[in-house]
């Protein structure tokens, strides 16, 4: 018995490092020109779906690619709570904050409508509309949980999030020299409309430092509504299975939420302050989450079918693309 628990051990070990390893992948690929703007989580996605399609699932180390698609998703998600500082969302972005809820509600509600007339995939239509209006794979793998997403509808949303995400993010950096927009609206307009944290640094950056500040503050009042939306979810999830008594229907409390909202507390009020800690400690912890997260994206790639992929991912792409549209028009406006 103790050999076979050995065996075991390390084949769960082999499946964890066999994630990093990919995600190291798609760190390198990540270096090459026209890749560089896709950045390392997709690259990795990419790489992880590639390998599924000509190798398949690779079954032997299955465990350890299910502790990284789940139990290490769930830790990178309570990492990420660092990059919100609530302090300066709540003192210098509440008239964001007010325009980040609008923005979240109207991409919602958008795409799920769309996605209705469309007849596409309920499930990833959920995904990305909650990853276009929040904070892109940060929040797809936060609701995945709660809404039973499974890994490969996630991992698809994920994918297709990072792609259009960074398409629009180029896309903003070329209309900026003609738009009409100062530095600052510029910013907020970048902040409000796109999609991951990335893609508003990578789009306010040509704007200038106050551009790329208030991008920032503006995408972090979405980050900051991210724990309210998981709740509000959790409630309807609650609501609609209501009257089913299988276990299978009940809603797991996502209590990495809670970690998630103790590391924001604490990166907001003790680091810096009560406790000093060198950029180096901080650029440590956010690269940490970063590979988490690219590690725990790619058991989730493992699980993608090319074949289901195409039947089921075009039309909430198409939803995605249109509500993505609206909202850049949208957030122009009232930018």
């Amino acid at each position: 018995m103790k050999p076979k628990r050995k065996s075991s051990g390390l084949l769960w070990v082999g499946g964890i490092v066999f994630t990093f390893f990919i995600a190291l992948l798609g760190y390198l690929l990540a270096k090459v020109p026209g890749f560089d703007h896709v950045g390392q989580l997709a690259s990795a996605i990419v790489i992880a779906v590639v390998y599924r399609q000509i190798f398949g699932y690779p079954e032997m180390i299955r465990p350890g690619i299910g502790f990284s698609s789940k139990r290490l998703l769930r830790f990178a998600i309570i990492l990420y709570g660092l990059k919100l500082n609530i302090n300066t969302v709540l003192h210098d972005g509440i008239g964001l904050l007010i325009r980040d809820a609008g923005v979240i509600i109207f991409a919602i509600l958008l795409t799920i409508w769309l996605a209705k007339i469309l007849k596409a995939d309920k499930n990833i239509s959920l995904l990305l509309a909650v990853g276009t209006g929040v904070c892109g794979a940060a929040a797809i793998a936060a609701i995945a949980p709660i809404v039973k997403s499974k890994d490969e509808d996630t991992a698809i949303g994920v994918g297709i999030i990072a792609l259009v995400g960074t398409i629009f993010a180029i896309t903003y950096t070329i209309l900026r020299p003609v738009l009409p927009l100062s530095a600052i609206d510029y910013g907020i307009w970048s902040g409000i409309s796109l999609h991951e944290i990335a893609h508003v640094a990578l789009a306010a950056a040509p704007g200038g430092e106050d551009s790329l500040a208030i991008g920032l503050l503006a995408k972090l009042g979405r980050v900051f509504l991210l724990v309210p939306l998981c709740f509000i979810f959790m409630y309807f999830m609650k609501r609609k299975n209501h009257d089913q008594d299988s276990l299978e229907n009940k809603i797991e409390f996502p209590w990495f939420l809670i970690g998630f909202i103790l590391m924001s507390l604490f990166g907001s009020y003790a680091f810096g302050s009560h406790i000093p800690v060198s950029e180096g400690v901080l650029s440590g912890l956010s690269n940490l989450t970063t590979w988490c997260l690219t590690a725990a994206m790619v058991g989730l790639g493992l699980n993608v079918s090319l074949l289901e992929l195409r039947t089921k991912a075009l039309k909430p792409l198409i939803a995605m693309l249109i509500t993505s549209i609206c909202l850049s028009i949208l957030a122009y406006f009232i930018a």
